[in-house]
């Protein structure tokens, strides 16, 4: 590679990582994304490709096989001569050539089922590669609010430092003027610094998580990530306690992709059985073949050798015929199989309870859990609003020296923790609140048809 190559590739690597991190990300664009990108997915895909290809199998296994053979055969020394029957010492060749067809007319219906069975398995697994990317858009959608936690975390951060920044600013004032002594400055400025360990840790935490969305994305060539700008969201207060768990649960057994994909692969299961029982049947086939040759030892009254398409003609030969074949049998590996389709079934038909089970048991929990959010976003709202009434008072305070510094400290503590509480329980909220609403029906993903 060139100098000149090396440096173009630099460029370009350099300008789409500027891209990507200039970029302002929307949540569908990161589940868009993420849905052509990830590599675990795809494995999904190839998946259910290879199901397809069985199914279009089953439906060609109904045609009939058509075989065609050709041999040479050069032979040495002694051997038999084809066209007298006696031995003969000198060489020669033969030529052979057939063509074979087989159809079979019935076998117990295993093929038609086996067409079923495989469709039904085509159609699980298309609903299981639907379910890998809402387990992905999830995933996506946590990353995607760790972010804004943490931006509002840096936020809040921030605005600490500022005001430590300024009660700093304050008390050196106040030492100057011999307000205050010497060793307050001290307090402020450890204050200070704490605020300033508590940006850093928050920037750290907040490339941590845009390091986490970037690799839940599988965007190469980028180091960060940015965001769209966050418009202000009115969280959802309102009560949910009209709509029972049963409610949704009803609806989401509808369209869930896991829960459809177990039925199917039970329907599936079901033609399974009919396809063992099928093996306890008599098959009836029907064949076919056409066969014909070209020997060197074939002459005629003269001893000259017939000519290739004479006896391509001559030596042919046809057949048909019909096949019936009756299992009495088989050590009852038939029937010992039919028995183990039947515990396959009863397998697939729990495993499809199982599912619904599961799905009902966190239908309910993501009730309980949002009703119980909305509870604590607002009274945290109310205590937010109530400690950052107390800082201020506690700051008029310290100004005039009606407090120490480590009152005022301990308030604006209080204050910061409550702002990180709401901020955590409104992030929170909103999660539940689109998770039950995806459970409902409602298309939350837009990049997933």
């Amino acid at each position: 590679m060139t100098l000149k190559i090396k440096i173009l590739t630099l460029l370009f690597l350099a300008v789409t990582t500027s891209l990507f991190s200039q970029e302002n990300w929307s949540l569908d664009a990161c589940v868009s994304y993420a849905i052509t990108h990830n590599l675990d997915l795809n494995n999904s895909r190839y998946t259910k490709d290879s199901s397809k290809e069985n199914y279009r199998q089953s439906i060609r296994n109904l045609l009939p096989s058509v075989n065609g053979n050709a041999s040479y055969n050069l032979r040495f020394g002694r051997s038999v001569n084809p066209d007298t029957g006696g031995y003969t010492n000198t060489d020669f060749f033969i030529n052979n050539y057939s063509l074979n067809s087989s159809l079979s007319l019935f076998q117990g219906f295993q093929k038609l089922n086996t067409i079923a069975a495989t469709k039904l398995i085509y159609k699980a697994t298309k609903e299981e590669v639907l379910q890998q990317k809402y387990l992905l858009a999830f995933r996506i959608m946590s990353a995607y609010y760790d972010i804004r936690f943490f931006e509002g975390l840096l936020q809040i951060s921030k605005e600490q430092e500022t005001i430590s920044q300024a009660n700093y600013d304050l008390v050196q004032r106040q030492i100057e003027l011999g307000m205050k002594a010497g060793a307050d400055l001290y307090e402020a400025e450890a204050v200070l610094l704490t605020d300033k360990l508590a940006v850093t840790q928050s920037s750290n935490q907040l490339a941590a998580s845009k390091l986490n969305l970037i690799q839940e994305m599988n965007l190469e060539g980028a180091t960060t990530i940015t965001l769209e700008i966050a418009l202000t969201e009115a969280t959802d207060s309102n009560s949910i306690s009209e709509v029972h768990t049963d409610t949704i649960f009803n609806k989401a057994t509808s369209f869930i992709p896991i829960l459809k994909a177990q039925e199917l692969r039970a329907k599936a299961a079901r033609k399974g059985v009919a396809i063992a029982r099928g093996a306890l049947y008599p098959s009836l086939s029907f064949s076919a073949g056409y066969g014909t040759g070209y020997f060197e030892t074939n002459t005629d009254d003269t001893g000259s050798i017939i000519p290739f398409e004479t006896q391509l003609k001559d030596n042919a030969s046809r057949y048909i015929g019909v096949s019936l074949s009756i299992p009495i049998s088989n050590k009852w590996s038939g029937r010992s199989n039919v028995k183990q389709r039947k515990i396959a079934l009863l397998q697939a038909k729990n495993q499809v309870n199982v599912q619904k089970q599961e799905l009902y048991q966190l239908i309910q929990q993501l009730v309980q859990d949002y009703k119980s959010l909305q509870i604590e976003f607002e009274q945290s709202k109310q205590r937010m609003k109530a400690q950052n009434l107390t800082f201020k008072i506690a700051q008029k305070k310290h100004e005039k020296g009606l407090i120490s510094a480590l009152d005022l400290y301990q308030s604006k503590n209080l204050a910061a923790n409550a702002q990180n509480e709401n901020l955590q329980v409104g992030l929170r909220l909103k999660v539940k609140s689109k998770t039950l609403d995806f459970y409902k029906g409602l298309p939350i993903f837009n990049s997933i048809p």
